[in-house]
């Protein structure tokens, strides 16, 4: 089928924090993603990416805005509704040793959604299924009687990857995969889940702080900040060219092996805190940290737009 697999417009999610204060985790997130490809979101801790992830995969209700998955409108749609339609969209999720479930054996963790999905109607049938992947992520078959304490990190984030991927999901949210494991072990995942991506045309929206690994994986970058969007190009354009203040100070946070550009590095950072998502600033979001703010900044928030072709930004020194 022809158009993208994920279309997302203004999404907005915002939590409750009593009768008066509203969190504003996400601000009017748009983007899509097509067939086969990887979108990486990156920004500080705090901006909103794991919120944006898990409203679009619909464990919060979205407060506002639009999710299209496979061209079905999929936003207010119950629990019940969204069931035949989970196969097609699964999560890895970020914590390996919180994901799994202690009392089970990892060929029930496995074989869970096979089952809940009605895939096999036993678990000797999912076996058929839970072997090969196993092999697939790196384990064998006398992995799976055991129990998710007796592995390493790497192991169980491998066990995660094969519970999202064994229902051969269109699309796979990866809620930063790879940041509680060793950097030894990062790379063996990722590419894992790149290879695993090329053989069966599925699509990532890949969420990690680590920009290095962003840039390897992505196809699309779009760069997160306050629970707003504010840069979306090709990966290798937003690492030559980034427009946005915030994005390029992102970008000098990068560690370089020679001491004098790590200097030069260092005095273009981002000064000052994340403001409060309960209270965020008027304009631009990042206007009180920005050291091209002008009268404007604060006053009327930017849309994004499109600089270049395939470029867009939200800032209005463009």
């Amino acid at each position: 089928m022809s158009g993208p697999i994920l279309e997302v417009t203004d999404l907005t999610q915002h939590f409750p924090v009593n009768r008066r204060d509203v969190v504003h985790a996400v601000d009017g997130v748009t983007f899509s993603i097509q067939r086969g490809q990887t979108l990486g979101l990156v920004g500080e801790s705090g901006c909103g990416k794991s919120s944006c992830a898990r409203s679009i995969i619909r464990v919060y209700d979205p407060t506002g805005g639009r999710i299209v998955l496979d061209g079905e409108e999929i936003t207010h749609m119950s629990q019940k509704e969204l069931q035949p339609r989970r196969k097609k969209m699964q999560m890895i999720f970020q914590d390996p040793y919180a994901s799994l479930n202690a009392r089970m054996t990892v060929r029930d963790i496995i074989a869970e959604p096979l089952l809940a999905h009605h895939v096999v109607k036993s678990r000797e049938e999912a076996n058929d299924y839970v072997y090969p992947m196993l092999e697939r992520v790196g384990l064998t078959r006398e992995h799976a009687g055991r129990y998710a304490h007796e592995f390493s990190g790497g192991q169980r984030q491998r066990v995660g990857i094969a519970r999202a991927l064994v229902l051969r999901p269109e699309l796979v949210i990866c809620d930063e995969p790879i940041s509680a494991l060793d950097v030894s072990i990062q790379a063996q995942v990722v590419n894992l889940l790149r290879d695993y991506q090329q053989e069966q045309g599925l699509a990532y929206l890949f969420i990690a702080h680590d920009l290095s690994m962003v840039r390897y994986v992505s196809d699309l970058v779009g760069v997160m900040y306050l629970g707003q969007l504010v840069e979306l190009c090709a990966a290798e354009e937003i690492y030559a060219h980034p427009l946005h203040p915030y994005t390029q100070g992102l970008l000098s946070s990068i560690p370089v092996a020679n001491p004098k550009l790590a200097r030069e590095k260092e005095q273009s950072g981002i000064e000052g805190d994340l403001p409060s998502p309960v209270n965020p600033p008027s304009g631009c979001r990042f206007h009180t940290r920005c050291p091209f703010a002008k009268e404007v900044c604060s006053q009327e928030a930017p849309c994004m737009k499109e600089v270049s072709p395939g470029h867009q930004t939200a800032c209005h020194l463009y």
